[in-house]
């Protein structure tokens, strides 16, 4: 399984005793406000907790847990996945709200489109943000994607947008 680094963040595989604070943030409705599966139990966690490990697996990616290098505090995840029913990789972050506004999810985002770039091969990655969800946008628009459209995925309306290799590269070598 790989594991990503930057200068603040280490992005490493969930486990199971990250599912206490992985309640905390993702039982959190402020946190999950914009995410459309909503809030999650400790026990909901648990339960879809080997298919998130078997779709890294079969996938090769996922979502990692980020953690905060100088407190080794889970803050929440970001990675990889497929974008509801089509063939498309989406990139897609959730922060505890203590740590938002810091730059940790343009970060850990940065990391995770290198990685899909560089390790992965892929030659395009997407995002969607519920059009309120103006912070999320705007982490979109710092790691270098642009709007492409609005569109309707997991079951809600969304702003769409992407980002090429190539363009990836020009802007963060």
């Amino acid at each position: 399984m790989q594991e990503l680094e930057t200068e603040h963040l280490w992005l490493r595989q969930f486990r199971y005793e990250d599912l206490d604070r992985m309640a905390e943030i993702f039982g959190d409705p402020e946190v999950m406000r914009f995410i459309a599966s909503g809030t999650k139990t400790r026990s909901e966690l648990e339960a879809a907790f080997p298919a998130m490990l078997e779709r890294w697996k079969c996938q090769e990616f996922g979502m990692w847990a980020v953690i905060e290098k100088a407190s080794q505090t889970l803050l929440g995840r970001c990675g990889l996945i497929y974008l509801d029913g089509t063939p498309e990789v989406e990139l897609g972050y959730a922060l505890d709200k203590a740590y938002w506004n810091r730059g940790m999810a343009t970060e850990a985002s940065i990391a995770c489109l290198r990685f899909g770039f560089e390790k992965m091969g892929l030659e395009r990655i997407v995002a969607i943000a519920q059009p309120a969800n103006i912070a999320s946008q705007r982490v979109m628009q710092k790691v270098g994607m642009t709007f492409e459209k609005n569109a309707h995925y997991y079951k809600t309306d969304v702003v769409y947008y992407a980002i090429s290799r190539n363009e990836f590269h020009s802007l963060h070598g």
